[in-house]
């Protein structure tokens, strides 16, 4: 019998655009012809479990795939993620043929080397690199020898973002197939008490869902306490099918939906909330009972003829919301811009052009001739104005070029002239949206950038937050422009859902509450990310972190203006659930990343940020994720799980796989690097490698090297083996989870929710619990 194994890891950024659908309810003779076609696919995916820890805000999310190839002959099977946003991949590994094969982290350009290095001699190998930052799926192809089974697990970190007044953990799935075994179990564990929780229903996570209806009949919420909750949701192929049918899906595919866990802690009206532990500490600052301070948005918005059609519809639908959205404390202007630009006049209900098509060499230096123009002044929020703005923005005339750098000026322009009139009256924000490139004016990004920066210069800068509508629009352009003016770039998709994008987006922003925020820490604090912001919005967070010694109480204060003036906040730290050195490494090497896009060298931030990575084994832009299949059986790269074939009855041979040999669906320009391996030997007995137990991806290290070096743990009671799974010992009930409630005493490997809490041994020892000879742990029930 011959076997063939081939190894492909890339990231790819796909959309895939579908129409909601009602819920369908399916007759049971059709639902019991598709639950039997379910064991005619090959192979094919038998468990999916996804299971996610947050503590802190923190999560962490370990997929497992078990997949079985049925059949005499050798298949191909996929396992492909789609990653949230913010996610690091932080462990992978395979399981083929009863031996483990764990990828790690390296520098990119030593990646390369290991690979090409790992092609050369023969041996099967993969490599995997975030080619930009909007990469979202991870794909692994792999082919499975006949009557055999492969299991992929893959763990992401990342941390929850607020907005609108809550943290949402966004999880995907995405089988392909319907799957007899499929769940997902999330156990959130925080310091203070949740004060909302939800779960909403299924979304296809290409466009914003209307659908206000809960998931609540088909998940289980339990509440461990008033800090702690676990969810599960389990559904059987009969649902598996309803709710594929009602994300629009087909039953081949099976379910592919977004599935949503929503939750908020009690709010603090001071300080907010630090939290130490270890010599790490975070500071989450989200202050209650602050008053929306009054603004000046201007929106800068593309009127260019590539805007012509649905996108400039969506646009003036948007605009009608977000307008509707404005505040009676608040001022506002409209900007076209095409060749040139125009300024929307409330008293004729017109654009006036600000007439600088024809002064392409005075870019940067328009001041005083938009001054002698006597441009409109902001307007008043009133239902009057409003109503007028919203039939002003209905004005198709005019739309020619793409002159970016006089749409800017003109905004900042408008922005400068009503702080002199009201000095610290108003928080100026604009808001920059287009869909293409200059083509009109200065056309250089660059250029542009350096440019806006200059003029946007002073005590009373702009947040400048722009928006990429549609793939023509220079997104990294776009995101330099804003990261060096104090705001950040969100990119809109072309889709029907592409105004109420839009209005989300404007309503992250729509009321600041803090302008000027700083944090201001003790001496002894090292290590500490950001600690000023321009703006406070509302529904929002702020999170530092740093390092700390023991026994110190690390904050002093945070200052900044509200709509009073001046104000200090302070709040009493305590001490944290879990640990929080990853936390603090993912959140530095994010802002080190983001830190790049300003600063004029970027060498030792991009050495740092690699360290950092290469150190918690984050994949990152910039490194890199690589996984080698040896000749040898015995690798330090590998986990034995089972019995494995003779080294001496293996050969190995590669090749490079070309663009041709890739489903368009995939984009394989984004892929970098791949190996096709065929291997030969004599084939075993069938082994039943679910059977042959391994130690889950998601364990602490310390607790995997104590199982691989065979050293058991000693206690006050004894020396206990540690075993990694199974058994029919019964599990006791015990006094103390790490949740604070009772719960089971359970192996340890087979309790993945407490991973997060076991920092080291004195940790574990807490919550161990005896099974006869064997160390345990006090499970969650």
């Amino acid at each position: 019998m011959y076997c063939r194994m081939f190894f492909l890891l890339f990231f790819c950024h796909s959309i895939v655009f579908t129409e909601s659908k009602n819920f369908v309810v399916r007759s049971t003779d059709a639902i019991k012809e598709e639950k039997t076609n379910v064991s005619n696919v090959n192979p094919q995916i038998y468990s999916m479990q996804i299971f996610a820890n947050v503590s802190n805000r923190f999560a962490r999310t370990l997929i497992t795939s078990k997949v079985r190839n049925s059949e005499s002959t050798a298949h191909e099977t996929t396992f492909s993620v789609v990653l949230p946003d913010n996610a690091f991949i932080s462990e992978f590994e395979m399981e083929i043929e009863g031996k483990i094969y764990k990828a790690y982290v390296k520098e990119k350009e030593e990646a390369k080397k290991i690979y090409q290095e790992a092609v050369s001699s023969g041996q099967s190998a993969a490599h995997v690199e975030q080619s930009t930052r909007d990469s979202k799926i991870f794909t692994v192809s792999v082919n499975i020898e006949p009557e055999s089974k492969t299991i992929f697990r893959l763990a992401y970190e990342e941390l929850l973002q607020r907005q609108f007044g809550r943290y949402e953990l966004v999880i995907n799935i995405h089988p392909g197939q319907l799957v007899e075994d499929l769940g997902v179990e999330v156990h959130i564990n925080e310091s203070r008490p949740l004060t909302y929780q939800s779960v909403p229903f299924l979304q296809t996570g290409n466009e914003i869902s209307k659908n206000q209806e809960k998931l609540n009949d088909f998940v289980e919420i339990n509440s461990i306490d008033n800090k702690s909750i676990c969810v599960k949701f389990t559904p059987d192929i009969e649902h598996q099918l309803e709710f594929a049918k009602s994300l629009g899906g087909t039953k081949e595919s099976g379910l592919a939906g977004q599935f949503v866990v929503q939750y908020d802690v009690e709010r603090d009206p001071q300080g907010g909330e630090v939290l130490v532990r270890d010599g790490y500490f975070v500071h989450f600052f989200a202050p209650s009972e602050l008053q929306p301070l009054p603004k000046h948005v201007v929106f800068v918005l593309d009127h260019s003829g590539s805007m012509i059609g649905r996108k400039f519809e969506q646009v003036v639908e948007a605009m009608k919301n977000i307008l509707s959205d404005l505040i009676s404390k608040d001022l506002f202007d409209i900007v076209w811009f095409s060749e040139g630009a125009s300024v929307w006049n409330v008293a004729t209900n017109t654009f006036m052009d600000a007439n600088i098509s024809n002064l392409h060499s005075d870019y940067g230096h328009l001041e005083p001739h938009l001054r002698e123009t006597n441009l409109p002044e902001g307007a008043s929020v009133s239902d009057e104005n409003i109503d007028k703005a919203k039939n002003a923005i209905e004005n198709y005339a005019d739309m020619g070029a793409t002159n970016i750098i006089g749409g800017l000026e003109v905004g900042l322009f408008l922005i400068k002239r009503t702080q002199e009139k009201f000095p610290d009256k108003y928080q100026p924000i604009l808001i920059f949206l287009t869909d293409g490139l200059p083509n009109v004016g200065i056309h250089s990004g660059d250029e542009i950038i350096t440019l806006v920066s200059k003029l946007n210069e002073g005590t009373n800068r702009a947040p400048i937050f722009s928006l990429s509508f549609g793939e023509d629009a220079d997104k990294d352009f776009l995101r330099k422009l804003s990261s060096q003016n104090l705001g950040f770039s969100r990119h809109i998709y072309e889709a029907a859902d592409a105004s109420l994008q839009l209005h989300n987006f404007y309503r992250t922003i729509s009321l600041p509450l803090l302008s000027d925020v700083t944090f201001k820490y003790v001496d002894e604090v090292s290590d500490v990310t950001e600690v000023h912001y321009p703006l406070l919005f509302n529904g929002s967070e702020l999170v530092v972190a740093g390092r700390a010694p023991e026994n110190l109480d690390v904050l002093l204060n945070v200052t900044g203006r509200c709509t009073a003036g001046p104000v200090n906040f302070h709040t009493v730290q305590s001490r944290s659930v879990s640990s929080l050195e990853r936390l603090w490494a993912y959140l530095t090497v994010k802002q080190m990343l983001q830190e790049t896009d300003r600063a004029t060298n970027t060498t030792e931030l991009t050495k740092k940020a690699l360290e950092l990575s290469l150190k918690y084994s984050f994949v990152t832009p910039v490194s890199s994720l690589v996984v080698v299949k040896p000749n040898a059986t015995d690798s330090v790269d590998t986990k034995s799980a089972g019995p494995q074939p003779r080294a001496d009855e293996s050969t190995y041979s590669y090749s490079i796989l070309r663009k041709s040999q890739f489903s368009t669906t995939f984009q394989p320009s984004r892929m970098l690097y791949a190996v096709n391996l065929a291997a030969t030997y004599d084939s075993e007995d069938f082994v039943d490698y679910d059977a042959i137990p391994s130690i889950p991806a998601a364990a602490p290290q310390w607790l995997s090297n104590l199982r691989d070096n065979n050293q058991n743990i000693t206690t006050a009671e004894g020396t206990f083996t540690l075993r990694t799974s199974g058994g029919d010992l019964p599990h006791p009930e015990c006094p103390k989870t790490p949740f604070n409630g009772t719960g089971v005493c359970m192996f340890v490997f087979d309790c993945p929710q407490v991973f997060s809490f076991l920092d080291d041994l004195n940790v574990y020892l807490k919550y161990f619990c005896p099974l006869n000879e064997y160390a345990g742990v006090c499970c969650p029930k």
